[in-house]
Protein backbone atom coordinates (compact mmCIF):
# COMPACT_ATOMS: atom_id res chain seq x y z
CA UNK A 1 0.00 0.00 0.00
CA UNK A 2 1.15 3.53 -0.79
CA UNK A 3 0.56 5.66 2.32
CA UNK A 4 -0.01 9.36 1.70
CA UNK A 5 -1.71 12.18 3.55
CA UNK A 6 -4.47 13.94 1.60
CA UNK A 7 -6.00 17.30 2.53
CA UNK A 8 -9.09 18.54 0.66
CA UNK A 9 -11.98 20.87 1.37
CA UNK A 10 -15.36 19.59 2.61
CA UNK A 11 -17.07 21.35 -0.31
CA UNK A 12 -19.17 19.37 -2.82
CA UNK A 13 -16.77 19.76 -5.72
CA UNK A 14 -13.94 18.08 -3.79
CA UNK A 15 -16.03 15.38 -2.14
CA UNK A 16 -17.70 14.62 -5.49
CA UNK A 17 -14.34 14.37 -7.28
CA UNK A 18 -12.62 12.29 -4.58
CA UNK A 19 -15.55 10.10 -3.50
CA UNK A 20 -14.61 7.09 -5.63
CA UNK A 21 -11.06 7.12 -4.24
CA UNK A 22 -11.87 7.76 -0.59
CA UNK A 23 -14.77 5.30 -0.51
CA UNK A 24 -13.02 2.67 -2.64
CA UNK A 25 -15.58 2.66 -5.43
CA UNK A 26 -12.70 2.15 -7.87
CA UNK A 27 -9.73 -0.13 -7.27
CA UNK A 28 -6.43 1.35 -6.08
CA UNK A 29 -3.61 0.56 -3.69
CA UNK A 30 -3.28 3.91 -1.93
CA UNK A 31 -3.77 4.20 1.82
CA UNK A 32 -4.84 7.81 2.32
CA UNK A 33 -5.01 9.73 5.57
CA UNK A 34 -7.73 12.21 4.65
CA UNK A 35 -8.38 15.51 6.39
CA UNK A 36 -11.00 18.09 5.44
CA UNK A 37 -10.07 21.73 5.86
CA UNK A 38 -11.18 25.22 4.88
CA UNK A 39 -9.38 26.52 1.78
CA UNK A 40 -7.16 28.92 3.71
CA UNK A 41 -6.23 26.13 6.12
CA UNK A 42 -5.27 24.07 3.08
CA UNK A 43 -3.11 26.91 1.77
CA UNK A 44 -1.39 27.31 5.12
CA UNK A 45 -0.82 23.56 5.28
CA UNK A 46 1.15 23.47 2.03
CA UNK A 47 3.06 26.60 3.01
CA UNK A 48 4.19 24.60 6.04
CA UNK A 49 4.83 21.56 3.83
CA UNK A 50 2.70 19.21 5.90
CA UNK A 51 0.43 17.16 3.53
CA UNK A 52 1.67 14.88 0.78
CA UNK A 53 -1.28 15.82 -1.44
CA UNK A 54 -3.52 18.83 -1.03
CA UNK A 55 -6.13 21.07 -2.55
CA UNK A 56 -4.84 24.66 -2.80
CA UNK A 57 -5.80 28.04 -4.19
CA UNK A 58 -4.00 28.56 -7.48
CA UNK A 59 -2.72 31.94 -6.30
CA UNK A 60 -0.62 30.34 -3.54
CA UNK A 61 1.25 28.01 -5.91
CA UNK A 62 4.21 30.30 -6.71
CA UNK A 63 5.06 30.23 -2.99
CA UNK A 64 5.21 26.42 -2.86
CA UNK A 65 6.36 25.47 -6.37
CA UNK A 66 9.78 24.47 -5.08
CA UNK A 67 8.17 21.75 -2.92
CA UNK A 68 4.96 20.76 -4.74
CA UNK A 69 3.94 19.83 -8.29
CA UNK A 70 0.57 20.73 -9.81
CA UNK A 71 -1.47 17.72 -10.89
CA UNK A 72 -3.13 17.78 -14.30
CA UNK A 73 -6.33 16.41 -12.74
CA UNK A 74 -8.46 17.71 -9.88
CA UNK A 75 -8.63 21.42 -10.69
CA UNK A 76 -11.57 23.74 -10.11
CA UNK A 77 -11.30 25.90 -13.23
CA UNK A 78 -13.81 27.22 -15.70
CA UNK A 79 -15.98 30.02 -16.99
CA UNK A 80 -18.80 31.67 -15.08
CA UNK A 81 -17.54 30.27 -11.77
CA UNK A 82 -15.94 33.36 -10.27
CA UNK A 83 -16.08 34.69 -6.75
CA UNK A 84 -18.76 37.27 -5.97
CA UNK A 85 -18.17 40.59 -4.22
CA UNK A 86 -21.35 41.49 -2.32
CA UNK A 87 -22.54 44.24 0.00
CA UNK A 88 -25.69 44.99 2.02
CA UNK A 89 -28.69 45.89 -0.11
CA UNK A 90 -29.04 49.63 -0.58
CA UNK A 91 -25.57 50.57 0.67
CA UNK A 92 -23.92 53.21 -1.48
CA UNK A 93 -20.83 54.22 0.50
CA UNK A 94 -17.24 53.46 -0.42
CA UNK A 95 -16.09 49.89 0.02
CA UNK A 96 -13.10 50.14 2.35
CA UNK A 97 -13.23 46.93 4.39
CA UNK A 98 -13.88 43.56 2.78
CA UNK A 99 -14.30 40.10 4.31
CA UNK A 100 -12.13 37.61 2.43
CA UNK A 101 -11.87 33.80 2.60
CA UNK A 102 -8.12 34.15 3.20
CA UNK A 103 -5.12 36.21 2.16
CA UNK A 104 -3.65 33.32 0.14
CA UNK A 105 -6.82 32.56 -1.83
CA UNK A 106 -7.41 33.30 -5.50
CA UNK A 107 -10.48 35.23 -4.34
CA UNK A 108 -8.30 37.60 -2.37
CA UNK A 109 -5.84 38.03 -5.25
CA UNK A 110 -8.64 38.98 -7.65
CA UNK A 111 -10.25 41.30 -5.11
CA UNK A 112 -7.04 43.32 -4.76
CA UNK A 113 -6.46 43.18 -8.52
CA UNK A 114 -9.81 44.68 -9.44
CA UNK A 115 -10.55 46.74 -6.32
CA UNK A 116 -7.19 48.27 -5.31
CA UNK A 117 -9.01 50.99 -3.37
CA UNK A 118 -9.89 48.49 -0.62
CA UNK A 119 -8.11 49.64 2.53
CA UNK A 120 -8.48 46.58 4.75
CA UNK A 121 -9.08 42.90 4.09
CA UNK A 122 -10.57 40.92 6.96
CA UNK A 123 -9.81 37.18 6.58
CA UNK A 124 -12.48 34.82 7.89
CA UNK A 125 -14.01 31.41 7.34
CA UNK A 126 -15.82 31.43 3.99
CA UNK A 127 -19.11 30.33 5.57
CA UNK A 128 -19.11 33.34 7.94
CA UNK A 129 -18.62 36.04 5.30
CA UNK A 130 -22.25 36.61 4.28
CA UNK A 131 -23.31 37.14 7.91
CA UNK A 132 -20.39 39.49 8.54
CA UNK A 133 -21.41 41.69 5.62
CA UNK A 134 -25.10 41.56 6.49
CA UNK A 135 -24.42 42.59 10.09
CA UNK A 136 -22.08 45.45 9.14
CA UNK A 137 -18.80 43.98 10.35
CA UNK A 138 -17.35 44.81 6.91
CA UNK A 139 -18.50 46.97 4.00
CA UNK A 140 -18.47 44.01 1.63
CA UNK A 141 -17.35 40.41 1.30
CA UNK A 142 -16.12 37.92 -1.27
CA UNK A 143 -18.30 34.82 -1.48
CA UNK A 144 -17.00 31.43 -2.64
CA UNK A 145 -18.24 27.84 -2.55
CA UNK A 146 -21.91 27.40 -1.60
CA UNK A 147 -22.26 30.99 -0.41
CA UNK A 148 -22.33 32.33 -3.95
CA UNK A 149 -25.52 30.36 -4.67
CA UNK A 150 -27.63 31.50 -1.71
CA UNK A 151 -26.63 35.12 -0.99
CA UNK A 152 -29.77 36.47 -2.68
CA UNK A 153 -31.82 34.95 0.12
CA UNK A 154 -30.14 37.42 2.46
CA UNK A 155 -30.01 41.21 2.68
CA UNK A 156 -27.15 41.27 0.18
CA UNK A 157 -26.60 42.47 -3.38
CA UNK A 158 -23.93 41.87 -6.00
CA UNK A 159 -21.18 44.45 -6.49
CA UNK A 160 -19.07 42.50 -8.98
CA UNK A 161 -18.46 39.02 -10.30
CA UNK A 162 -14.68 38.74 -10.06
CA UNK A 163 -14.64 35.83 -12.48
CA UNK A 164 -16.36 37.90 -15.18
CA UNK A 165 -13.77 40.63 -14.68
CA UNK A 166 -11.01 38.03 -15.12
CA UNK A 167 -12.61 36.55 -18.23
CA UNK A 168 -13.11 40.00 -19.77
CA UNK A 169 -9.43 40.78 -19.19
CA UNK A 170 -7.91 37.44 -20.20
CA UNK A 171 -10.49 35.71 -22.39
CA UNK A 172 -9.58 32.58 -20.45
CA UNK A 173 -11.30 30.39 -17.86
CA UNK A 174 -10.64 31.27 -14.23
CA UNK A 175 -8.30 28.95 -12.26
CA UNK A 176 -9.62 28.68 -8.71
CA UNK A 177 -8.19 25.61 -7.02
CA UNK A 178 -5.72 22.84 -7.82
CA UNK A 179 -4.42 19.59 -6.42
CA UNK A 180 -0.70 19.45 -5.66
CA UNK A 181 1.64 16.66 -4.59
CA UNK A 182 5.03 16.85 -2.89
CA UNK A 183 8.01 16.77 -5.23
CA UNK A 184 9.65 14.19 -3.00
CA UNK A 185 6.92 11.68 -3.86
CA UNK A 186 8.24 9.28 -6.52
CA UNK A 187 7.26 10.21 -10.07
CA UNK A 188 5.66 6.82 -10.68
CA UNK A 189 3.39 7.30 -7.66
CA UNK A 190 2.54 10.86 -8.71
CA UNK A 191 1.58 9.75 -12.22
CA UNK A 192 -0.47 6.88 -10.82
CA UNK A 193 -2.37 9.13 -8.41
CA UNK A 194 -2.96 11.73 -11.13
CA UNK A 195 -4.48 9.03 -13.34
CA UNK A 196 -6.53 7.68 -10.42
CA UNK A 197 -7.97 11.11 -9.66
CA UNK A 198 -8.99 11.58 -13.30
CA UNK A 199 -10.68 8.16 -13.17
CA UNK A 200 -12.43 9.14 -9.93
CA UNK A 201 -13.88 12.28 -11.54
CA UNK A 202 -15.06 10.28 -14.56
CA UNK A 203 -16.65 7.71 -12.24
CA UNK A 204 -18.45 10.51 -10.38
CA UNK A 205 -19.81 11.89 -13.65
CA UNK A 206 -20.98 8.42 -14.70
CA UNK A 207 -22.54 7.65 -11.29
CA UNK A 208 -23.72 11.03 -9.97
CA UNK A 209 -25.99 9.74 -7.21
CA UNK A 210 -23.52 7.39 -5.49
CA UNK A 211 -21.56 10.19 -3.82
CA UNK A 212 -24.54 12.21 -2.54
CA UNK A 213 -24.60 10.86 1.02
CA UNK A 214 -20.84 11.37 1.34
CA UNK A 215 -21.14 14.92 -0.01
CA UNK A 216 -23.92 15.78 2.45
CA UNK A 217 -21.82 14.55 5.38
CA UNK A 218 -19.44 17.44 4.72
CA UNK A 219 -21.40 20.18 2.91
CA UNK A 220 -22.42 23.54 4.39
CA UNK A 221 -25.63 23.66 2.31
CA UNK A 222 -27.57 20.39 2.20
CA UNK A 223 -30.18 21.21 -0.43
CA UNK A 224 -29.80 18.99 -3.49
CA UNK A 225 -30.35 21.96 -5.80
CA UNK A 226 -27.46 23.90 -4.24
CA UNK A 227 -25.19 20.84 -4.28
CA UNK A 228 -26.03 20.20 -7.93
CA UNK A 229 -25.30 23.83 -8.84
CA UNK A 230 -22.01 23.69 -6.96
CA UNK A 231 -20.82 20.53 -8.68
CA UNK A 232 -21.97 21.67 -12.13
CA UNK A 233 -20.06 24.93 -11.77
CA UNK A 234 -16.78 23.67 -10.34
CA UNK A 235 -16.36 20.13 -11.72
CA UNK A 236 -15.95 19.88 -15.48
CA UNK A 237 -13.59 18.72 -18.23
CA UNK A 238 -10.76 20.75 -16.67
CA UNK A 239 -11.12 18.65 -13.51
CA UNK A 240 -10.34 15.54 -15.53
CA UNK A 241 -7.45 17.26 -17.31
CA UNK A 242 -6.38 20.90 -17.59
CA UNK A 243 -5.69 20.61 -21.30
CA UNK A 244 -3.98 23.32 -23.32
CA UNK A 245 -6.49 26.08 -22.51
CA UNK A 246 -6.49 25.23 -18.82
CA UNK A 247 -2.71 25.32 -18.64
CA UNK A 248 -2.67 28.65 -20.50
CA UNK A 249 -5.15 30.09 -17.98
CA UNK A 250 -3.02 28.89 -15.06
CA UNK A 251 0.11 30.40 -16.58
CA UNK A 252 -1.71 33.71 -17.07
CA UNK A 253 -2.93 33.83 -13.47
CA UNK A 254 0.43 32.84 -12.03
CA UNK A 255 2.17 35.52 -14.12
CA UNK A 256 0.16 38.11 -12.21
CA UNK A 257 1.05 36.51 -8.87
CA UNK A 258 4.82 36.50 -9.34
Amino acid sequence: MKKLSLHISPCPNDTFAFDAIINNRIAHDFELQVEYKDIEELNLGVLEGSPDISKISYSVYPKIADRYILLDSGSALGRGNGQLLVRRKGDSGEIKTVASPGVHTTANALLLRYFPQVERVVPMLFSEIAQAVESGVTDAGVLIHEGRFVYQRRNLELVADLGKLWEAESNLPLPLGAIVIKREVAEQIRVEFERLLADSVRFAFDNPTLSRQFIKQHAQELEDEVINQHIALFVNQYTVSLGDEGRKAVEKLLETEN
